[in-house]
C-alpha cells in the first residue's frame, strides 16, 4: 500500500497528489510514468509523473479530473492508502547537450514538462519554456518554471496572459527567441501533441511527444497501448512513451483514445447529476 501525502487542488480540475513510493521514487527519470490504482477493484491508469524526492521516498503526479478513475483520485484524502503505484514504467526522455529547447507543456503536462526542463537546464542546454491554457487562472507552478528556464512564455485561448490563441502561435514566439532552436519537446493532451508537431514540421525542429493512449500494464503485454510510428506499429508503453511527432498517425491515437469515451466519460456525468439530485 502507497500512502497519500498529499491531494490538493492546484487549479480547478487538476489535482496535484504527492504518494510514498521510495522504490519508484529512487529510480525515477524525467518523462517516465506511473500507473495507478485507486482501489482493490479499480482502473489502472497511467500518469505522468511531474516530480519526485529520491530521499524521502515520494512521488508527485498531476491527475486531471476526467473521468471515473480520476475522480475517484482526486477524492481520495490525504492520509489513507492506494494500492497500487507501479513505475517507473517507459522510457526516459532524452536528456544531453542539444543546444536551445524549447519545453511545451499545457493542462497536466505543464506540470510533466517541468522535470524535463530541469535535467536539460543541468545538461547546460538554452531552455525556452511555453505553457498554454484556457485562460490565466489555469497556470500553476510557472516560479518553480521560472527557475529552470532561460524564458518562460504564456499562451492563453481567452488572452488574459501572453499571446493569445493556441500552438498555432509557436512560429512567431520561437521567432522571438532570435535564435535557433534545435529541438521542441510537448507533454499535455493529444489535441496539443498532435497540434504542436504539425505547426513545427515545416519548421524543420525535431519534435518529441510523449504519447498518452489508454494503457492497462504498462509493460507490453496487453498491447492496448499500440501506435503506429513511421508505419511501424509501436507499443507506447515500452518503446515510449516519447516519440518523433511528426511520424505519429495521429488520426489513429485520436480514434483509439475515444474507444471508451462512452463507458469512462458518461457515467461520470451522469453520477454527478444523480448525486446533485439526491442532495436536492
Amino acid at each position: 500500500m502507497f500512502r497519500l501525502i498529499t491531494n490538493q487542488m492546484i487549479v480547478p480540475n487538476i489535482h496535484l497528489l504527492t504518494l510514498e513510493a521510495p522504490a519508484v521514487a529512487r529510480q525515477m527519470k524525467p518523462g517516465q510514468f506511473v500507473i495507478l490504482r485507486a482501489e482493490e477493484d479499480g482502473e489502472r491508469i497511467p500518469i505522468s509523473v511531474s516530480d519526485w524526492d529520491a530521499e524521502k521516498g515520494t512521488v508527485t503526479v498531476m491527475v486531471m479530473n476526467v473521468g471515473i478513475t480520476t475522480d475517484r483520485l482526486a477524492s481520495l484524502e490525504t492520509g489513507i492508502s492506494i494500492p497500487t503505484v507501479v513505475g517507473p514504467l517507459g522510457n526516459p526522455t532524452k536528456i544531453e547537450k542539444f543546444g536551445t529547447v524549447l519545453c511545451l507543456g499545457g493542462c497536466y503536462g505543464i506540470g510533466s514538462i517541468f522535470p524535463i526542463a530541469r535535467a536539460l537546464k543541468e545538461k547546460n542546454n538554452r531552455v525556452f519554456t511555453v505553457i498554454e491554457a484556457r485562460s490565466s487562472y489555469l497556470f500553476y507552478w510557472e516560479e518553480k518554471l521560472r527557475k529552470v528556464s532561460d524564458r518562460i512564455v504564456h499562451i492563453t485561448r481567452d488572452g488574459t496572459k501572453g499571446y493569445r490563441g493556441h500552438v498555432g502561435r509557436l512560429p512567431e514566439i520561437i521567432k522571438s527567441f532570435q535564435e535557433p532552436v534545435n529541438r521542441i519537446i510537448i507533454n499535455g493532451c493529444t489535441f496539443l501533441l498532435k497540434r504542436g508537431s504539425d505547426v513545427s514540421r515545416p519548421l524543420g525542429i525535431e519534435t518529441v511527444v510523449s504519447l498518452n493512449p489508454i494503457m492497462i500494464d504498462g509493460t507490453g503485454m496487453c498491447g492496448v497501448c499500440r501506435v503506429t510510428v513511421g508505419s511501424t506499429t509501436k507499443f507506447a508503453c515500452v518503446d515510449g512513451p516519447d516519440f518523433d511527432g511528426h511520424q505519429v498517425d495521429w488520426a489513429e491515437l485520436l480514434q483509439r483514445r475515444k474507444t471508451y469515451m462512452k463507458e469512462e466519460v458518461i457515467p461520470h456525468r451522469t453520477s454527478r447529476c444523480e448525486e446533485h439530485a439526491r442532495k436536492s
